[in-house]
């Protein structure tokens, strides 16, 4: 016998003897299998929410390398603080105020129990975790808030380069705390949408997380305005800022996707007839057309396979497939995914001339949020509609427009709520601390002006400053350099 046959005869026998152990246990102390076989459901399911939260959560990664990417170097240290601070506040908001106001109850408007949440307390009846706080419970809780910290996150891409740190402290607070758990609440928490017609559809989010978060960042870019420098001449012309780093980018981009599995098919909440599976391939080929139908297009546009509008491909799929993943079936979603994929390249590049959105969010999050959520009026399967209990076919699927008007109708709601309470909060940032940054801290970029060290300080402070802080090589450098200097090299 070989030494790998005689090593998996091992392993072999050692993984019979451990699951044996616990079998024996159990036989000894005569489990009553009406009570057992519940509690591993349970269990299992736990498991599977809590592995999809940390998918999502990890996304949060994703946003940050891809506003990285599309920053210049004298911007990304700033971005690494927003990820992190805005995340923080919205954990903690999110427990005291946000999940209470999101799935606290029935109400048409919004719960009203689970207010700092504990272990073991009451949340009223109608709620998804009716009864009380288990570890059940507390799973829902995490897998939540990381759709409300999604939603916090694209808020932010279109203001890149050129908003005031405080201002993101402030608006997080709201924004978890009220504006996105209302939506929450009217989508996944049986509040408001699942009055109007059929009931909404909306699986994962399209219009909950994505169209929130990016009518959000509309209302903040009208009282913002563009960066320094994004248009000149008359008439108005809009030039390209480049980012720093497509690689950044693109690594975004692909955490995102990965991220996304969890997004969506966690949103089954358990594995019961394994329809997270079915879900995840819905999402993978919603994604794939969605880069094919953005790169297609801009190479019909612009004659070139432009990179960026490549990554905002996939991530127009992604939102535009987030709705209906669990509603539509197979064919469906290559065509909602490229059809999402046109729509964010001839929306950038119309966007781009009259308001400056540096990642295209309010075109990948926005408008393919507002399409995702469209088409499951259009392409949800009667098998579907009856397996997830909400809504019923769409109008290609036999249904009629009865589920494409309710679709209609939430986005209308989601869009005229979030933009209303986003402004005032914003309006009022603005009249009081302040939105923006002034231009002399623009032009120097906010890693220097607002934290006071630089992301990539070899890029912007001579060598012989640098002395002492790289070591050995960077001293070397330092004495090699031709034309050794005191002064800061200006932040461009």
């Amino acid at each position: 016998m070989t030494i790998r046959r005689r090593t998996a005869a091992a392993a072999t026998a050692a993984v019979g003897a451990g699951l044996a152990l616990p079998a024996t246990a159990a036989a000894q102390e005569a489990v009553d299998p009406q009570e057992a076989i519940p509690a591993l459901i349970s269990e299992l399911n736990s498991t599977w929410v809590i592995v999809a939260a940390v998918l999502v959560l990890f996304m949060q990664a994703g946003f940050l390398f891809l506003e990285l990417g599309f920053s210049r170097g004298k911007n990304v240290g700033s971005g690494v603080a927003k990820i992190l601070v805005n995340f923080s506040i919205a954990t903690l908001v999110w427990w005291g105020l946000g999940f209470a106001i999101a799935f606290g109850g029935a109400g048409w408007l919004a719960g009203d129990s689970g207010f700092f949440l504990k272990f073991g307390s009451e949340i009223a009846a109608g709620s998804l975790v009716e009864g009380p706080v288990t570890g059940a419970s507390a799973a829902f809780f995490l897998f939540q808030f990381a759709f409300c910290a999604v939603s916090l996150a694209i808020v932010w891409g279109t203001t890149l380069e050129r908003t005031k740190f405080v201002a993101y402290v402030i608006f997080a607070v709201v924004f978890a705390g009220l504006i996105y758990p209302l939506i929450a609440h009217w989508g996944f928490g049986g509040g408001l949408f699942a009055e109007i017609g059929p009931g909404v559809q909306d699986f994962a989010g399209s219009s909950v997380v994505h169209l929130t978060g990016a009518t959000a960042a509309f209302a903040a870019l009208l009282l913002l305005g563009p960066r320094h420098g994004k248009y000149h001449g008359e008439p108005r012309r809009s030039r390209v800022i480049p980012g720093h780093s497509m690689p950044i980018f693109g690594l975004g981009v692909l955490i995102l996707w990965i991220g996304w599995f969890g997004f969506n098919a966690g949103s089954t909440l358990g594995t019961s007839a394994e329809r997270f599976a079915e879900v995840a391939v819905v999402t993978q080929l919603g994604a794939a057309a969605g880069v094919l139908g953005a790169s297609l297009m801009v190479v019909l546009l612009t004659k070139k396979l432009d990179v960026g509008m490549a990554g905002n491909g996939a991530i127009a799929g992604l939102v535009a497939i987030t709705a209906p993943s669990g509603y539509v079936e197979f064919y469906s979603a290559p065509i909602i995914g490229f059809v999402a994929g046109v729509i964010v390249v001839v929306a950038v590049l119309a966007i781009d001339r009259v308001l400056d959105d540096p990642v295209g969010a309010l075109s990948a999050h926005g408008l393919a949020g507002i399409w995702g959520t469209l088409s499951c009026g259009l392409f949800t399967s009667p098998r579907l509609a009856e397996a997830v209990g909400v809504g019923q076919a769409g109008l290609f699927e036999g249904g009629g427009f009865a589920q494409l008007g309710a679709q209609a109708a939430a986005v209308v709601l989601t869009f005229l709520t979030v933009f209303v309470l986003s402004f005032a909060t914003f309006a009022a940032i603005k009249a009081t601390v302040g939105l923006r940054v002034s231009r002399d801290d623009e032009e120097a970029g906010l890693d220097i002006t607002e934290h006071g060290m630089y992301g990539y300080p070899e890029q912007f402070i001579p060598a012989p400053e640098l002395i002492g802080f790289g070591g050995p090589q960077a001293a070397a450098r330092a004495h090699t350099a031709p034309v050794p200097t005191t002064q800061e090299v200006p932040a461009s």
